[in-house]
């Protein structure tokens, strides 16, 4: 479905039935990420699965305030109070991670559970972020420049992406073939306007969040580790579920397990007393 959200035309997918659970996709995803959990979360949630700013079937505007993620989070509430929902359960990966918390913060009465895959608080310090700005922005130019195949070829094979070389060769052609039908415009504003460098850190407004948290994250994928590890000493609320034997996309490399770790946080199993 079509929802315009301050006159931008969002593509919004809707599955199951239950307790609404917003679903944000990372950088270069869609919503077609998350279609084959329906199945499987559908069951005791309703799934609202957006293709965010400049991704997928949304638009991708020229405008670089559209991209800045306290904007997209604006959106993402514009797109709720429209269906008449109040509050909700979010889950992010990476990216849409990032969005997540930033929503959780921004509009802290409208979460009632927070889930944070392999996502981050944005970099502490103004160094840091100004350091992240200016390489996003060089690969920003080069997808301008090169074009949406010439980037995907570089993307597939960067570090942060190591363990999925071992994914089966039609999983990953899936991912390249979605990769490949963003627009270059989308994915180049995407990085100067909602790349870590460009967001706020939020390390100091881990402590002041109220609803339950769950960070997960893969063995392999140390740094996001490290930094699950220094969120959950900040948050009041928060559970750590890490991942063995994969790394950065654990909803790809190991979609079972993730599917489980998710529904038994959002709708836990009674125990049975003897």
């Amino acid at each position: 479905m079509k929802i315009s959200c301050y006159e931008l035309q969002y593509h919004l997918e809707v599955c199951g039935e239950g307790f609404p659970l917003l679903v944000l996709h990372g950088f270069t995803g869609d919503s077609s990420t998350w279609m084959p959990f329906c199945n499987n979360w559908g069951g005791h949630s309703t799934l609202l699965i957006p293709d965010l700013v400049g991704h997928g079937r949304t638009e991708s505007p020229k405008d670089l305030i559209r991209y800045r993620i306290e904007s997209a989070a604006r959106d993402l509430k514009d797109m709720l109070e429209q269906m008449k929902i109040q509050q909700i359960d979010v889950l992010g990966y990476s990216m849409g991670g990032r969005l997540a918390l930033t929503f959780a913060i921004l509009y802290p009465g409208m979460v009632r559970k927070l889930i944070l895959e392999s996502a981050s608080p944005g970099l502490r310090t103004e160094e840091e972020r100004e350091q992240r700005r200016m390489k996003d922005g060089e690969l920003a130019e080069f997808i301008t420049q090169q074009g949406i195949p010439a980037f995907v070829d570089y993307w597939e094979v960067i570090p942060l992406f190591e363990s999925m070389k071992h994914l089966p060769f039609n999983v990953k052609e899936k991912i390249r073939n979605q990769r490949l039908r963003n627009s270059p415009i989308g994915l180049a504003n995407s990085l100067r306007g909602m790349g870590t460098g460009s967001q706020p850190s939020w390390w100091e407004q881990l402590s002041v969040l109220s609803c339950e948290v769950l960070l997960v994250t893969g063995e392999k994928d140390e740094k996001f580790c490290r930094i699950a590890e220094s969120m959950l000493s900040l948050l009041n609320n928060a559970h750590w579920s890490r991942v063995e034997e994969v790394g950065h996309a654990i909803h790809v490399e190991n979609k079972e397990k993730f599917g489980t770790i998710v529904s038994d946080f959002l709708s836990p199993k009674p125990i049975n007393k003897k």
